[in-house]
């Protein structure tokens, strides 16, 4: 899309909600995703599946040749897997990481299946920056830092928001991108949609974030049939809470309260049911919050998008104490969920268009506190979807032990990759432009043009 043609959709897309109320030598180009044409190209969306507490990557993705793994053993103590639970979910060597070999927690076969497909990719110490930092740097306090290192409530924030800000942000990247590319959606008020709660991810400067709940679309009360068994008090409460006001502040709220039930009415008449798409044994929260995306995607023809941003999250990863067996918890749902979604989408085939990430607080120590890690910076994530180029692991590894040169403290890591490329790569596969990406992220320009993830 060339600057002038992007900015065109930028204004319409703010006309229509009105209307409606740092360099790596292992960074790899992606293909030209040019957005040209973007009310004629193929749908697509991404899928952000928000891991609350701070996932403790490094027993979710973990060093397997012997050399790697004995440094790992060595630094997590009581918190480190056998190597030989480890084996129907290891890799086998990976050039671009010296020859190492790696394995997928044991609870997360289908992530190591779909590796195996070519479908995820890991992206290694990604974090909350604000301009490409050293160890050095950090200790000094030399360069601009992220407030708050290692808060959940000003990490959480720092990692969704458009640039690195604490608790208290007011807009989203996924908001952002939202902003830019909505104009190519019928129904602007399905761009940004949260099946996982209220999170600033998807909060625009026009785009309105669109809430769901895991079951599906949730209406209000009362306004249709009876109310008290009568059908002149519904009638007369729908028109309490939407009728015109002189009051400029009653009055906008009848808007956005009849903006709320058509919108409603819509996305219910329009999704297939639940049943469609089965949910997976073991069942969950997660499942069912995928389930409604699933829906919603499949119903995007009826809702006349062609642009959307997703949240889906699942907590409980902040663990201080049970880790061996909470986390294996955690991951089991996520695996289960996750590879569900990916069948939904095959079964649908737009396994191609839709790409689903990780994201969490941030990550957690090297160091066992005995029972569980604590608050870290840098963590590994996972990408997949058909278009990803995976079986490959972006950005550098960093070593599973102490004393290193990005190693801040009891193992906890200065990022590499910073969350704004992270999240300029998803912007140009939806197809912003190049000039238009630091309109998402504005803090990217310090980090250089690389990009940390290959597309087909």
């Amino acid at each position: 899309m060339t600057t002038r043609a992007s900015r065109r959709q930028f204004l319409k897309t703010a006309s229509l909600v009105s209307i409606a109320g740092a360099a790596s030598p292992l960074a790899l180009n992606l293909a030209a995703i040019g957005s040209a044409s973007a009310q004629a190209a193929p749908y697509r969306a991404i899928v952000c599946l928000f891991l609350y507490g701070g996932n403790d990557h490094t027993n979710t993705f973990i060093p397997y040749d012997q050399a790697g793994y004995n440094e790992y053993a060595t630094a997590r103590d009581t918190l480190a897997i056998a190597r030989d639970q480890l084996t129907p979910t290891s890799t086998a060597a990976l050039a671009s990481q010296g020859g190492r070999q790696f394995a997928f927690h044991p609870s997360l076969p289908a992530f190591k299946s779909l590796w195996d497909q070519g479908k995820l990719a890991v992206l290694a110490n990604v974090g909350s920056l604000v301009t490409p930092t050293t160890k050095t740097q950090y200790n000094n306090r030399s360069v601009p830092l992220p407030p708050k290192l290692f808060s959940h409530n000003d990490q959480q924030s720092a990692w969704q928001a458009d640039h690195a800000v604490g608790e208290g942000a007011k807009l989203g990247w996924g908001g952002r991108i939202g902003d830019l590319l909505a104009g190519q959606n019928s129904n602007v008020q399905f761009t940004c949609i949260s099946a996982g709660g209220n999170a600033v991810f998807l909060s625009g400067q026009n785009v309105i974030q669109y809430q769901v709940g895991s079951s599906g679309p949730v209406a209000i009360s009362g306004i249709s049939g009876t109310l008290y068994s009568s059908a002149s008090a519904s009638a007369a409460y729908r028109n309490l809470i939407t009728g015109t006001s002189a009051n400029l502040f009653e009055n906008e709220l009848g808007v956005i309260t009849n903006r709320s039930i058509t919108s409603n009415q819509l996305l219910s008449a329009s999704l297939p049911p639940a049943s469609t798409f089965p949910l997976p044994n073991p069942t969950s929260n997660l499942a069912s919050q995928l389930n409604v995306v699933a829906r919603i995607i499949s119903a995007r023809s009826a809702l006349g998008t062609n642009r959307q941003v997703f949240l889906v999250s699942l907590g409980g990863f902040d663990n201080h104490d049970f880790l061996l067996t909470q986390h294996s918890q955690q991951l089991t749902i996520a695996n289960a969920a996750v590879d569900a979604f990916y069948g939904w989408l095959v079964q649908m085939g737009v396994q191609n268009n839709v790409t689903i990430f990780t994201a969490s607080d941030f990550g957690r120590t090297l160091t066992s506190n005995g029972d569980g890690s604590d608050h870290g910076w840098g963590s590994h994530h996972f990408v997949l979807g058909g278009s990803v180029i995976g079986h490959e692991i972006y950005g550098t590894f960093t070593p599973t032990t102490f004393g290193t040169s990005v190693d801040v403290g009891q193992g906890n890591t200065v990022p590499g990759i910073a969350v704004d490329q992270y999240a300029a790569t998803f912007a140009r596969w939806l197809g912003v432009s190049d000039t238009d990406v630091p309109l998402v992220v504005p803090n990217v320009v310090n980090f250089g043009t690389s990009r940390y993830l290959a597309f087909l």
